[in-house]
């Protein structure tokens, strides 16, 4: 019999969707679920993305070019700008999602076997993109009880070898809503420049902001135009995880060239949603105050909720639309199972995301799960009350 790859077999499993066969099964067997686990927002997408596409007089559904189209990457630089972000449009290159991003930007910049600093817990598919490209994470542990801030420094120094090519930050951040200030940017940039190492920053939630703080991007420190890369997309900004439009940002010219030729082998982005994307561009500011202020009460009534629990501690997000909570419990991946296989509330349970899949530490975030805040209020008061009463029934 065939075998399969070592890259495959160790290729992890999405702790988000890992639980899918048993929602589907409980919801066969009659059950309503809140779903907390996993980042789709119940926001609409602008019409206008939506319209442009049905007003499309396409004859032939072509090719893009690789780097995406001139057009929209002019208008994303555009857009940038609003944010203090001056980049040109041939410091773009558009991908099919964010995803592709990374994966390009792992692939011009490491070969198999570096390294790449991350701090954790962490977009659990950073685990997967780094096994599919045969780099090694080295985790720098955030913790909860300061809010899963930058760790310090040196503990990032402690970490470079001859083998480490990168750091990589997600800001704000997924799983944990943390939101790093211009100071820790600066950090980063010090550290990536003394060391002659990339700084990427996974920004697709950069509007996503609460409480009065400004994002800082990447893009905006000086001197750092040949070390930084930005990954962006477009599926949080506009609630269009559908549409599969990312961007790799960097003035960096010969990284640009390189991902280029990654673009090159897989043709193009895809078109019509690069259409969808470019319209979305002209979304007015009040849709995102509209959904800013949604998300801000959400996530006050989802910490208040969870705060009433005896045992729960809880990190407050800055951004972005998730939360970590940790549960008085031992193991959540068999918490998350169990509330789908055997409890329920008046035959409704939840579904939340096991955070240990989050973190490459072995054996750490095991009582931590995360929780997505995609829910109108209501809902999320009625998942939260099945939870307190799910960890009472568990732990006895």
């Amino acid at each position: 019999m065939p075998t399969i790859s070592k890259k495959g077999q160790q290729m992890p499993a999405s702790p988000i969707r890992k639980l899918v066969p048993y929602a589907e099964e409980a919801v066969k067997n009659g059950k309503s679920i809140y779903y907390l686990n996993i980042g789709q927002p119940d926001i609409k997408t602008p019409k206008i993305a939506i319209q442009a596409v049905k007003e499309s007089n396409i004859d032939v559904l072509a090719y893009s070019r690789s780097e995406g189209s001139e057009g929209y990457r002019q208008k994303i630089s555009t857009y940038y700008s609003k944010y203090n972000i001056n980049v040109a449009h041939d410091d773009i290159v558009v991908t099919t999602g964010g995803s592709e991003a990374l994966l390009f930007a792992f692939g011009s910049i490491m070969d198999t076997d570096d390294e790449i600093i991350i701090p954790e817990p962490f977009y659990a598919n950073y685990n997967g993109f780094s096994t599919a490209s045969g780099v090694k994470v080295v985790p720098v542990i955030s913790k909860i009880e300061n809010n899963f801030a930058l760790p310090p420094i040196e503990a990032f120094e402690k970490l470079i070898t001859p083998k480490t090519k990168a750091i990589l930050i997600c800001n704000p951040g997924n799983p944990t809503g943390y939101l790093y200030s211009k100071e820790e940017i600066q950090k980063l940039a010090a550290i990536v420049k003394k060391h002659d190492l990339f700084l990427i920053a996974d920004e697709v939630y950069r509007e996503f902001v609460y409480d009065g703080n400004t994002h800082y991007s990447v893009m905006q420190e000086t001197g750092l135009e040949d070390h930084a890369i930005m990954i962006d997309s477009v599926s949080k900004r506009y609630s269009m995880c559908g549409a599969r439009v990312g961007c790799l940002v960097s003035k960096n010219k010969t990284l640009i060239q390189t991902v280029l030729k990654f673009a090159q082998a897989r043709l193009s982005p895809p078109t019509l949603a690069q259409i969808a994307s470019e319209a979305a561009l002209d979304t007015p500011q009040s849709y995102f105050d509209d959904v800013n202020k949604e998300y801000v009460d959400r996530r006050n009534t989802l910490i208040s909720e969870l705060q009433k629990i005896e045992g729960v501690i809880v990190a407050k997000p800055k951004g972005a639309f998730y939360c970590i909570a940790e549960l008085p419990v031992k193991n959540s991946d068999d918490f998350a199972q169990w509330l789908l296989e055997h409890f329920d509330v008046d035959g409704e349970t939840i579904m939340v995301a096991p955070a240990g899949g989050f973190y490459s530490t072995p054996g750490v975030g095991l009582n931590q799960i995360r929780i997505a805040y995609v829910l109108k209020k209501e809902s999320l008061i009625k998942a939260v009350n099945i939870l307190k009463e799910a960890l009472k029934v568990y732990n006895n």
